[in-house]
C-alpha cells in the first residue's frame, strides 16, 4: 500500500519533530525547527573536568573516520586511548603548539603507554592539560610536571550562516562556507567555562506540543483520505 504524497510528507514531519524531541536531552544540540529553539544557551555545572562549554556563536571542532571535519556546541568531552574525543566518539581538533597546523588533540603516547598521565582537564583558554607523574629510579622521589598537550580550536561562521544537521549535535555548514579558527581566550575569541555542560538548544515542552500537533495533522489527513476513498466507493456502486 502506497500513500499519497500529502499523507507521506505529514509523516516525515512526525519523525522531524520526534527528532527535535529525542535532541532535547542530547548537550549542546540544536534544533531542526526554529519554532522550538531556545533563545539563548544555558549551561549546568559538573564535576567533569574535561567539559566545557563556549560562548553562544562558537563551535568546537570534531572529524570523522572518513575525515570529514564537523562541528559541535558539545564540549562533553571525554579521553580514549590518549586521544580527546567528542560525545559521539570523535577526535577534537587543536593546535599542538604555537603555530602548528589544526590536528587531533592527544596525550603524549609514551605516557599513555606507561600510565603517567593523570589529572586531565581543560582549562579557560582551551589547554588540554594533564599531570607526568615520573619516579626517579635512584632516589625513587616522585616528580610531577604539568604538560599542555595543546589547545582546543574553536569555530566561528560569517553572520546567517545557516548549519545542516542531521542528529542534532554534528553540524556542517553551506558547501563554499569556511569559518574562522581561533583559540580560546585570544583577541577574537571568548574563553571558555570549564566544569560546565552545555544544555539542548531546544524547548522541551514546545517540541513536545509540534510533536501533538503533527500527529493531529496526520490524524486528520488520513481521516479526509478515508472518506474520500469511501465516497468513490459510494459512487461507483451507484453506477453500477
Amino acid at each position: 500500500m502506497f500513500l499519497n504524497p500529502a499523507l507521506s510528507a505529514a509523516l516525515d514531519r512526525i519523525s522531524e519533530r520526534a527528532d527535535d524531541v529525542r535532541r532535547a536531552f542530547t548537550p549542546g544540540s540544536v534544533a531542526r525547527y526554529n519554532d522550538v529553539a531556545t533563545a539563548r544557551p544555558a549551561s549546568d555545572f559538573t564535576l567533569d573536568p574535561l567539559a566545557v562549554s563556549a560562548a553562544d556563536d562558537l563551535y568546537f571542532v570534531t572529524h570523522n573516520q572518513r575525515g570529514e571535519v564537523g562541528y559541535t556546541r558539545d564540549g562533553s568531552f571525554v579521553l580514549r586511548y590518549g586521544r580527546l574525543l567528542d560525545d559521539e566518539g570523535e577526535p577534537v581538533r587543536g593546535f599542538a603548539s604555537a603555530g602548528s597546523d589544526l590536528s587531533d588533540l592527544r596525550i603524549d603516547a609514551v605516557d599513555e603507554a606507561l600510565g603517567r598521565a593523570n589529572d586531565p582537564h581543560i582549562e579557560r583558554d582551551g589547554s588540554f592539560v594533564y599531570e607526568r607523574v615520573t619516579v626517579d629510579p635512584r632516589s625513587g622521589l616522585r616528580k610531577t610536571q604539568r604538560v599542555v598537550a595543546g589547545r582546543v580550536a574553536l569555530a566561528r561562521f560569517p553572520a546567517g550562516t545557516r548549519l545542516a544537521t542531521a542528529d542534532g549535535s554534528r553540524s556542517i555548514p553551506p558547501a563554499g562556507v569556511q569559518p574562522q579558527l581561533g583559540i580560546p581566550g585570544d583577541v577574537n575569541f571568548p574563553a571558555l567555562r570549564p566544569m560546565q555542560r552545555e544544555r539542548s538548544r531546544i524547548d522541551l515542552d514546545e517540541s513536545l506540543a509540534r510533536l501533538k500537533d503533527a500527529y493531529i495533522a496526520f490524524d486528520a489527513l488520513r481521516a479526509a483520505e478515508q472518506a474520500k476513498a469511501h465516497l468513490g466507493k459510494t459512487a461507483m456502486d451507484l453506477v453500477k
